[in-house]
This record gives structure tokens, C-alpha cells and sequence, in this order.
């Protein structure tokens, strides 16, 4: 029986370690514990992966959790399991697709019809790399979908982030942004070869500059905003890349992609960080990778980028700003009529023109 001892001790070690170093690897978790009884939280994309988790752990927390989804099916089965896991009944499904603009109307206009306050806005939906399309109305859909239709939410919901404040907002991005280029005059790859890769990037790049650009124009009004890459999860986001397709990367590849990937639960801890922690009461317009402040790229910091960006994004989906200068303030957005947005017939949906 004692030649046994030695290799179980070595593999508990080695197990051991390797969880530690996982751990470490990958940030922990969230070291706040914070509880959040009383305010209500909307999170985009909370049917599954890192959205869910986040849902089931500030459900934990006692929070009123609005999970905002496209699969109704899906969405009501994983708020009917966080309840039952969180033994917190006030976890709701509702629909909202991101790739709509007037789905995206609908649900914010329920929002504010229905809750009394929204604390922490989460806009955590995205797709990966994904073929090409475009949205129903006629965006890229990585583009439309991971920015422009939470840039609309967003902005639909400020009056009532506002009358809860202090308030939050939260913007997946991610590490890919590095990379990212706006091409202001194609930003929906209409004339150009289609890029998947770049295609991500430009989107994940375009929710940086959103970010401080949002946070700048909320400046003392109780509201922060702040942007994070959740680091590498292991969810359904990546179907598109192939990392898993080949032999080689399923098996020689495995050890690494342990240490390195992480669950949807870790992945939904810097979310919950930024929602909670107390230390981040009124830090605003900061980029955290996993759950460090780090300085976001170069081209994220461009703040006349980040104007352009904003003024071009507000006429996209229907939204306008009475002045367009820097100095301009979310108070100064009003609707825009459907009619009222220049189309060229040619085109079969808003598009940008040479700037």
C-alpha cells in the first residue's frame, strides 16, 4: 500500500499547483462581497457562458436580474435555473435582438416602463468571428451587434441609469481591440473583401472608444461606465474560430488551453467586480483586463476618434445629438424619424459615407 503514497502525493501536488496556477493565471475570483439587495440589474446575452454566470452570481447577491436574450426558449430555462440555484425568484427572461433595432426599442421602452430604477446596465451579448452577414437593418453583424446595438440600449436607458445613480455601466470588450482599426469609410464592409478577424476587432475596438467617450459625457452625473476583456472563457463564443476542430489542438494543445481558459464561471467574475466592488464608486471611462485597470491600446485613447465615432453611430440607429462638438452632453439626444435618415437608394440600409 506505501508504494502507492508517492505517486497520489505527487499527482494531488501536481493537481494542486496546476489549480493554483490556473487561478492565478486567470484572475480568481471576484474578491469583493458586496451584496446588492434592492437594485436591479440588465445584463444582454444571459442565456449562456459568461452572461449566465454573471446573472446567477449578482442573483446570489440578492439583485433584481433583468436577463435580456434573443432565444426566449434558452433564456427562460436559465432564469428558471438561477432561480432555483440562487433561491432568488426575482431573475427575469425578456426578449431583446441585438441585431434589431426595433427589438432593441421595444425591450428598452419595457425597461423603463416596468422597472422602478436600473443600477447596473451590462452589456455582455456579443457573436465571435462569425460568417459573413448583416443585421435586419443591414449593419455588419459583428459590428451591429457587439457595438452599435448596445451603444442604442445604452443610450435609450441614460434617463433611468441617471435617476438611479450612482449608477453603472459595463462593456465587454475585449483584448482583441489591440488590433482593432474603424474604418470610418467602410465600417459595415460593404465595398471592401470581408475580414472576419478584423471585422471583430474594428467592433471590440469601437466599444473602448464608446466607453470613454460615454464616460466623459456622464461626467457628474452619478453614472460610470467602464470597459473589460473577461480574458479567454470556454463558452460558445468561439464556435466559429476552429481552435478546437484538429487533433492536434484537442490533444497536444489540451494542458495549455486548461491553464489558460476559463470557465464561464471565472469568466463572469470581472463583470461582477465592476458591478460591485465599492472601491470602484465613481471610476469611470477605465478599461480592465480581467480585474486590472490597464491602459487600453493607443488607438482607444484617440478621443477625436471617439466623437466621430459617437456622432456617426447616433445617426446609424436613429439617434441624433443637437450639437456634434465635444462639448456635447447626452441631454442634447433626441429621436430621430426613421424618414428623417439619409439613405442612398442604392444602399439596402444606413451606411457611412467618405469622411
Amino acid at each position: 500500500m506505501s508504494r502507492y503514497v508517492l505517486p497520489v502525493s505527487v499527482f494531488g501536488t501536481v493537481f494542486g499547483c496546476a489549480v493554483l496556477l490556473k487561478n492565478h493565471l486567470t484572475g480568481g475570483s471576484c474578491p469583493s462581497k458586496t451584496k446588492i439587495h434592492g437594485k436591479t440589474v440588465v445584463i444582454t446575452g444571459a442565456n449562456t457562458g459568461i452572461g449566465k454566470e454573471t446573472a446567477r452570481e449578482l442573483a446570489r447577491r440578492g439583485g433584481r436580474i433583468i436577463m435580456g436574450c434573443r432565444d426566449m426558449k434558452k433564456c427562460e430555462e436559465a432564469a428558471y435555473e438561477i432561480r432555483g440555484s440562487t433561491l432568488n425568484p426575482h431573475v427575469y427572461a425578456r426578449h431583446v435582438d441585438l441585431a434589431s433595432i426595433k427589438s432593441i426599442r421595444r425591450f428598452a421602452e419595457k425597461i423603463i416602463q416596468d422597472e422602478e430604477r436600473v443600477d447596473v446596465l451590462i452589456n455582455n451579448a456579443a457573436v465571435m468571428r462569425c460568417p459573413p452577414g448583416k443585421t435586419e437593418d443591414g449593419f455588419d453583424m459583428q459590428f451591429g451587434v457587439n457595438y452599435l446595438g448596445h451603444f442604442l440600449l445604452t443610450n435609450l436607458l441614460l434617463g433611468k441609469l441617471r435617476d438611479s445613480a450612482p449608477s453603472r455601466v459595463i462593456n465587454l470588450s475585449s483584448l482583441a481591440h489591440v488590433v482593432g482599426e474603424i474604418d470610418f469609410e467602410d465600417l459595415n464592409w460593404d465595398r471592401k473583401k470581408f475580414d472576419t478577424k478584423k471585422a471583430y476587432c474594428q467592433s471590440k475596438l469601437a466599444i473602448v472608444l464608446f466607453t470613454r467617450e460615454l464616460a466623459r459625457r456622464l461626467e457628474g452625473t452619478g453614472v460610470t461606465v467602464n470597459a473589460l476583456h473577461p480574458g479567454v472563457v470556454a463558452t460558445d463564443l468561439g464556435r466559429h474560430t476552429g481552435m478546437h476542430q484538429s487533433q492536434f489542438s484537442s490533444t497536444v494543445l489540451s494542458p495549455v488551453f486548461y491553464l489558460l481558459i476559463k470557465s464561464p464561471e471565472l469568466g463572469a467574475q470581472p463583470s461582477v467586480y465592476l458591478a460591485v466592488a465599492e472601491e470602484l464608486a465613481g471610476v469611470s471611462g477605465r478599461y480592465y483586463d480581467v480585474m486590472k485597470e490597464k491602459e487600453p491600446a493607443p488607438q482607444a485613447l484617440d478621443q477625436e476618434e471617439a466623437v466621430k465615432l459617437w456622432d456617426i453611430s447616433t445617426s446609424l440607429v436613429g439617434l441624433e445629438t443637437t450639437a456634434s462638438e465635444q462639448t456635447s452632453s447626452p441631454e442634447t439626444v433626441t429621436q430621430v424619424l426613421p424618414e428623417q435618415i439619409q439613405i442612398r437608394p442604392s444602399e439596402p440600409a444606413p451606411a457611412v459615407t467618405s469622411m
